[in-house]
């Protein structure tokens, strides 16, 4: 499994949709890495889920805002539509049709230069923030990014395969796989290769003087995780099963593991720092939205974290108590961060980031964790987060609202038992009850925003996280395997229709209120400008 932690709690992005707005970001860096230059016009053609929520989830802005080659977290990517203009980039949306063959979250990008020349790429966003590359100018690939890539266009004629790998092998460099892909005998060919070391500039300058070569690129999908040449992680775990046999073997938390894990997967990367900085984004997110309320982009949200937060002094005590109020009021600031563009953690998406922030976090001050014992809470959430990605789906739009709030709820319970001294065992039984609690949760964002239903489920996700882990830690153990439950998380997600999965097509999406105009929506307007559609 070369599932990185940092894709789990990660990436540190602007909201509101880790697969509609950070993935389409780094779909659109990928297509911009291999655009003709000089570029003038872009035509985005957008596909089943991202065709129906586009606007809502910002997936138009960040689709332009990865052209210009801003990053994921730049806060630029609001107003990608001005920086475009003013760099005289033309674009349009083209809404396609539903296609069941196709990724829910695909988008064919057709880029054209000032001399004529014309590139197209199609991408599919897998959730998370993490993607993959399924066409080049119509010919099918496949490209992760999970290692350094070279994507070579030339003439399909003997011995152009065999000049190209010499000359890699010329460099030292050790190639992992290479696929070649063609349209007819003897025309346009592409071929891929995956590297075990970073491909420099250098070795794609050598490449172009090879003949019948047309073009060469160095393909980078930003956040995917590359391990390093050589290395093996010894802790790696498939399973829940795996992961508790290796904690056994050797006496270590969930936590422990998963932090083991990354360094062995990641030698050269500092996966303590990294952490930090994720606990640090998690904490401005959780407090900055309840100090400094703010309207939502569509409008719905702004100011209810606040809200909750102020009334707990009267309605802690007979109602959620002050911890669960505070998770709640941690979890909904998050969203409202998310929903109005601002920098957020996804855990493990952007719809659900509000739920293992806001759990962690309240029980970590209600129990006065040091910051070490909060991040190693945050490493057992990503190593159960890995896991549900892995087996089954974090994305609403592959298995409705459950693979987004049910796997963050999950994450959130496991850490939360781990934190207050719970076993692996009683961890991965609080992820066990947590996802069960949330099975079967459609994803029906109304007006394809991400705002409402999905602030109060994020809520509701953190006390279902706080409630199981209560639960396991009392004995009141699960009786199912946590790999069982999340089987039929997958096959759940598989039977959710289309309507209720991340379209905006059923649901409380479908309801007659949400079909009618907003009188609170008073950022509709500027939702709407720029994005041109035909």
């Amino acid at each position: 499994m070369q599932i990185s932690a940092f894709e789990i709690l990660g990436p540190i992005m602007v909201g509101p949709s880790s697969s509609h707005t950070a993935g389409a970001l780094r779909i659109a860096l990928v297509a911009r890495s291999l655009a003709p230059n000089p570029l003038e016009h872009v035509g985005f053609t957008l596909y089943n889920s991202f065709a129906h929520t586009y606007r809502g989830h910002g997936t138009d802005r960040a689709l332009v805002a990865g052209m210009l080659g801003f990053m994921p977290d730049d806060v630029r990517v609001r107003e990608s539509f001005d920086h475009a203009r003013a760099t005289g980039l033309g674009w349009d949306f083209i809404e396609g049709s539903d296609d069941a063959g196709l990724h829910p979250n695909t988008v064919t990008i057709a880029m054209r230069s000032r001399t004529g020349q014309q590139v197209s790429v199609t991408g599919e966003s897998l959730g998370g923030g993490r993607v993959r590359i399924s066409s080049i100018d119509g010919v099918d690939v496949e490209i992760t990014g999970d290692s350094p890539t070279l994507f070579v266009a030339h003439r399909d004629i003997p011995g152009v395969l065999a000049g190209l790998t010499g000359k890699i092998s010329e460099t030292g460099s050790n190639i992992a796989t290479v696929r070649t892909f063609r349209r007819e005998r003897g025309g346009q060919a592409y071929t891929i290769f995956e590297l075990d070391a970073p491909v420099g500039e250098e070795l794609a300058d050598d490449l172009r003087t090879a003949p019948s070569v047309s073009s060469v690129s160095i393909v980078q999908i930003p956040g995917a995780g590359h391990t390093a040449s050589g290395t093996e992680a010894v802790h790696d775990f498939l399973s829940g099963a795996e992961l508790l046999e290796l904690c056994r073997r050797e006496g270590r938390s969930i936590g422990e593991v998963m932090r083991l894990r990354e360094r062995e997967l990641d030698p050269d990367a500092d996966a303590d720092a990294a952490m930090c900085r994720i606990l640090e984004a998690m904490r401005a997110e959780t407090c900055g939205p309840i100090e400094r309320p703010s309207l939502s982009l569509g409008g719905l949200l702004g100011g209810q974290a606040r809200a909750v937060s102020q009334a707990g002094a009267s309605l802690a005590t007979p109602l959620m108590g002050e911890t669960l109020t505070r998770a709640v009021a941690y979890a909904m600031a998050t969203l409202e961060r998310s929903a109005t563009m601002g920098v957020i953690v996804a855990a493990p998406t952007a719809g659900s980031a509000g739920v293992v922030p806001g759990a962690v976090l309240a029980v970590g001050e209600a129990a006065g964790a040091d910051d070490a014992q909060i991040r190693g809470a945050l490493w057992c959430a990503c190593a159960v987060g890995a896991i549900i990605a892995r087996n089954a789906s974090v994305s609403g739009a592959e298995g409705g609202c459950q693979a987004e709030v049910g796997s963050a709820a999950a994450m959130a319970a496991a850490a939360v038992a781990e934190l207050l001294g719970g076993s692996p065992e009683l961890a991965l039984s609080a992820a066990s009850t947590a996802i069960s609690n949330l099975l079967g949760l459609v994803c029906d964002p109304v007006r394809g925003l991400v705002e409402h239903p999905c602030q109060d489920r994020n809520a509701i996700g953190a006390a279902n996280a706080i409630v199981s882990a209560q639960l396991a830690l009392s004995g009141a153990l699960d009786p199912l395997p946590f790999d069982e439950v999340v089987a039929a998380l997958k096959s759940v997600g598989a039977s959710l229709p289309t309507a209720l999965r991340e379209t905006a097509l059923g649901g409380l999406a479908a309801a007659p209120s949400a079909q009618t105009a907003c009188s609170r929506c008073r950022g509709c307007m500027s939702l709407f400008e720029g994005s041109r559609v035909r």
